[in-house]
């Protein structure tokens, strides 16, 4: 049967291997960076042009239409100082205005006076129109206002059809009228002074233009800008890829290229991911070659007894192959701790990992009374299965060469937990402590075991970056394991 079995092994086919290399998968992205940080910045930068540009609008405009509005008050002030009540009670001027616009028709200066029931007193640039008068309100103050009315034209001053022709139209006009009730009339007379606003609308046109290119070109300056910026802000970014692509082709171990004070985190933690990559390949190819040493000694006896015939043949494979046992429980309980190690989240609690080795250990050795103390809440940094081991290795070692009482102290000193094992027994000389640490060393051959105990503890300790050491018990007079791993709370 087992010849059988070991043909069985020998010719069983293996699984196809798939040599040719998969292409690599195009890793889906969730957009671009650049194209995020321009388009945020576009926005505000539209957003904030737009509303500055529409106040500073809204403020200019009100700037220059105060400043038109200010010289149409002058004038409105001289018309009020130099008018009187004539002998008729009609309103004359006792000085003509200064401007020469208001003796010349249609040409877009007019000044009226007016009053319910009064004939109107106007500049000759009205020619036959007069300005829309209103009699419900009355302007105390100062008042301005757009306005494209005319009353009807009156026949009063008849004109030629060339004069009335070459009359131009005005389009909308800025008035400013006030009402004054002047010395020896019983009414109040309305005082207009209206300017085409064509002038002032030619005035805010330009204003306005200047401002949408200047906000425009400003707009796309800044758009430019913050496009550079974010390409020199990301291009350590680019670095880092480079840098990753060299090492993909062999020509460097880790980014060494200086980076920003925001990236070198980055590439820090990037450096030390592939070192530690590099030490589990490392440690990965030691095993290897360690086990295949191991094994090959074991091996070579048994192909020599093989091909010699021996009588002995039977007891030699049992015998090597129990060697060859003993070291491939020793690398695989290695390379399960490297392996679990990667996960900087593995963590394990102290006191339910020792109360079940407490246990399985009271059930093969129902004579030894374990004891244990210390706080129940410690965690370290180590993986259950694990912590299980390497406390049951050395447990089950106390109750084995122990004289039937054992001791567990757990404490926690400068971020380790401390797992003091203490037996009874006789103790190991100093000048032997050293040794127990090799590979299938047993000081007492006389009870089972493979001599792997002790090796596998230390190991998987050093691999988690704790220590494992041998004393002497001064309370029990036997040994005293001394066993640190990180703490993890």
């Amino acid at each position: 049967m087992a010849e059988a079995d070991a043909a069985n092994f020998v010719t069983a086919p293996l699984p196809a291997l798939d040599l040719e290399a998969r292409p690599a998968q195009p890793m889906r992205t969730t957009g671009s960076l650049s194209r995020r940080m321009i388009l945020i910045a576009a926005g505000w930068i539209l957003l904030l042009l737009t509303g500055g540009g529409f106040a500073l609008d809204q403020v200019l405009t009100t700037a220059v239409t105060r400043n038109f509005d200010d010289q149409i008050e002058y004038v409105l002030q001289s018309l009020i100082a130099s008018a009187e009540v004539g002998p008729m009670g009609e309103v004359i001027n006792n000085r003509e205005l200064a401007d020469q616009r208001f003796l010349e028709p249609g040409s877009g200066l007019y000044y009226q006076v007016s009053a319910p029931g009064q004939e109107p007193y106007f500049s000759r640039s009205l020619w036959d129109r007069q300005l829309a008068y209103g009699s419900v309100h009355r302007d105390r103050e100062i008042h301005a206002y757009d306005s494209d009315q005319f009353v009807d034209k009156t026949p009063r001053k008849p004109a030629s059809d060339a004069v009335a022709d070459e009359t131009p139209h005005d389009g909308m006009l800025r008035i400013v009228e006030r009402d004054v009730k002047l010395p020896g009339s019983p009414v109040w007379w309305r005082f207009q002074v209206a300017q085409s606003r064509s002038g002032l609308d030619a005035q805010i046109k330009v204003l306005r233009k200047t401002l949408v290119r200047s906000f425009a070109l400003l707009g796309f300056g800044l758009i430019v800008m913050a496009a550079l910026q974010t390409f020199y802000g990301l291009w350590p970014l680019r670095k880092v890829r480079e840098e990753i692509a060299r090492m993909r082709a062999g020509k460097a171990r880790q980014i060494e290229r200086p980076m920003p004070i925001e990236v070198a985190p980055m590439v820090e933690e990037l450096n030390g991911l592939i070192a530690h990559n590099e030490r589990q390949a490392e440690e990965a190819r030691r095993h290897a070659g360690n086990l295949a040493h191991a094994l090959k000694t074991p091996l070579t006896v048994i192909m020599n007894a093989a091909t010699a015939q021996a009588d002995d043949l039977g007891e030699t494979v049992v015998r090597e192959a129990r060697t060859m046992r003993r070291q491939v429980d020793h690398h695989l309980a290695r390379a399960r701790a490297v392996g679990r190690r990667g996960s900087a989240h593995s963590r394990a609690d102290v006191w339910p990992s020792l109360e079940s080795v407490e246990r399985a250990v009271g059930v093969l050795y129902r004579h030894v009374r374990i004891d244990t103390d210390g706080p129940r809440d410690l965690q370290v940094h180590v993986e259950r299965q694990d912590l299980d081991e390497m406390l049951g290795n050395l447990i089950e070692n106390a109750a084995k060469y122990g004289g039937g009482s054992v001791f567990v102290t757990v404490s926690k000193h400068s971020g380790f937990v401390e797992f003091l094992i203490e037996d009874d027994g006789v103790g190991i000389p100093e000048e032997q402590r050293i040794r127990i640490f090799d590979r299938g060393v047993r000081l007492d051959s006389g009870k089972p075991g493979t001599g792997l105990g002790m090796a596998i503890v230390r190991d998987v300790a050093e691999i988690y970056e704790g220590t494992v050491s041998l004393e002497e018990s001064e309370d029990l007079g036997g040994l005293l394991v001394r066993l640190r791993l990180p703490a993890a709370n």
